[in-house]
């Protein structure tokens, strides 16, 4: 039995994993976010790390306490801590990924220094948390850590401070060169070697979770989006998957030859770490969608259109097609492959006979479309051609929207067993690290999905083409920003 611990954006939970791939408790405890102004997202690590003991303790008490061989983390990438080596103790609230506080810093780095970071990444929230909350710190009394660290921190009792090649690659400190933290963006950024974490391979028993019963052996840890490439059976080269949240995010296994740099690349996709094993890095392709489940959020809360997001697959089912309705999906901008972020939301065909099941379904088309935009852009940034794609995440329940992919991309979709891959992926190589698996290829053939739908027509790509061309740059100061 795996206990994996899974931090996501507005959530966390503990579940175990057993040997047959199966998920036999789950305790979830919700964990989002603060907004105290426009474009800042905080959260309080301290509070996330009590809700961590609390689930874990939770979970194996409702299996009956079981053996437990190894503990697996998961978690949201990027999203920075700093604390009292001492003590323990936060210096000031955490900074969330989404957070924009230092989108000046990253356009000044760029246009003075050539240094190209994104206000997603770690480097320039950790300057940031070094400058205003711990300026009274002596550094040498300081960790730095994103969520990974915080929670080995927490589970080891103060033991451990590592993080894995997943998330420090996705730091912005990271040099792919050298396979470790890159001296000369920290001294550019004031940031000391020595508050960063060692880092270690994503699968390995680096410690004891001492905070847990029986404290059984800390055996891997892993970025949210690579432990669901890995949950859902991707260990090879060409095969890749997507989870549908709130965003969208597919991720393409490239195989163990490193990039020759870390920026974007031509078709919008980014490099990242998808896991290291004995000390060998194994890469993927990143396409981001800004917003996915979002626009049916926007579709129930905000114009009424359904009552329950689940709704918008019976809605949709009205209609055999959108009558011509396009919706292009950019409440927040578009990612990959065009990074837009002046662009926005655009309903288009839109007659006096259009009806609610027309707009519903043009909504799910549209995240369908640019779900098959990121597919071509991955292949041809990798040049592989994907096979079967792999789906998880709320969307990934909808029928119609899964349809949709299916006929957007012209590819069959395997629809992953559990809604949150993350778990399973976090599982796996927790249980490589053990012994319940052999390697990733012996779990990965543990994983079996829900169902596998084929394309069965066709959306036209060529009028979707158009709808984008009529949404971008809408705004075109934020039409200018480029990380």
């Amino acid at each position: 039995m795996i206990l994996v611990i899974d931090v996501g954006t507005t959530g966390l939970r503990a579940a175990l994993v057993a040997q047959d791939a199966s998920i036999t408790a789950v305790e979830h405890r919700p964990f989002s976010p603060d907004s105290p102004f426009p474009g800042l997202v905080e959260f309080d690590a301290s509070r996330m790390a009590e809700l961590v003991i609390e689930a874990s303790h939770s979970v194996l008490d409702q299996a009956g306490n079981p053996a437990i061989n190894g503990v697996g983390i998961a978690n949201q990438r990027a999203s920075t801590i700093v604390w009292d080596r001492s003590t323990g103790r936060p210096v000031g609230p955490a900074i969330g990924w989404q957070d924009l506080r230092t989108v000046g810093e990253c356009l000044t780095l760029k246009a003075e220094h050539g240094l190209n970071l994104a206000p997603n990444q770690s480097a320039t929230k950790l300057a940031w948390l070094l400058a205003n909350a711990a300026a009274a710190h002596d550094p040498a009394d300081l960790c730095f850590g994103t969520v990974d660290s915080w929670i080995v921190w927490t589970l080891s009792q103060g033991a451990l401070h590592i993080t894995d090649r997943t998330n420090a690659a996705v730091t912005g400190l990271y040099s792919i060169g050298a396979r470790g933290w890159h001296s000369g963006v920290c001294e550019l950024l004031g940031i000391d070697l020595a508050l960063l974490p060692t880092i270690v391979d994503s699968s390995g028993v680096t410690g004891s979770a001492t905070a847990l019963p029986g404290a059984p052996p800390i055996a891997a840890i892993a970025g949210d989006q690579q432990a669901s490439l890995v949950g859902q059976g991707c260990t090879r080269p060409g095969m890749a998957k997507i989870t549908f949240g709130s965003g969208g995010m597919l991720d393409l296994c490239t195989g163990p030859q490193p990039p020759p740099a870390a920026d974007r690349s031509k078709h919008g996709t980014f490099p990242i770490v998808a896991w290291s094993v004995g000390d060998q890095d194994t890469w993927a392709a990143e396409a981001i969608m800004l917003s996915a489940g979002t626009n049916v959020e926007w579709l129930r809360d905000d114009l009424g259109l359904i009552e329950t997001a689940a709704e918008s697959h019976d809605v949709a089912s009205k209609c055999s097609d959108s009558d011509g309705v396009v919706y292009v999906p950019a409440l927040l901008g578009l990612g990959t492959p065009r990074w837009d972020y002046g662009a926005r939301g655009t309903l288009l065909g839109v007659t006096r006979g259009t009806g609610r099941p027309h707009v519903v379904r043009a909504v799910l088309e549209g995240i369908a479309h640019r779900g098959a935009d990121m597919v071509e852009a991955a292949q041809a940034d990798t040049g592989y051609d994907i096979p079967t794609l792999h789906i998880d995440g709320g969307m990934s329940r909808n029928p119609t929207f899964v349809q949709a992919l299916a006929d957007a991309t012209g590819k069959p979709v395997e629809v992953s067993p559990v809604v949150e891959a993350t778990t399973l992926g976090a599982g796996f190589l927790a249980g490589v690290a053990t012994g319940s698996w052999s390697d990733l290829d012996d779990a990965a053939a543990a994983w079996t999905p829900q169902s596998v739908v084929e394309p069965s027509g066709s959306l036209d790509r060529e009028r979707w083409a158009q709808a984008i061309e009529r949404s971008v740059s809408w705004i075109p100061e934020l039409s200018a920003l480029d990380f």
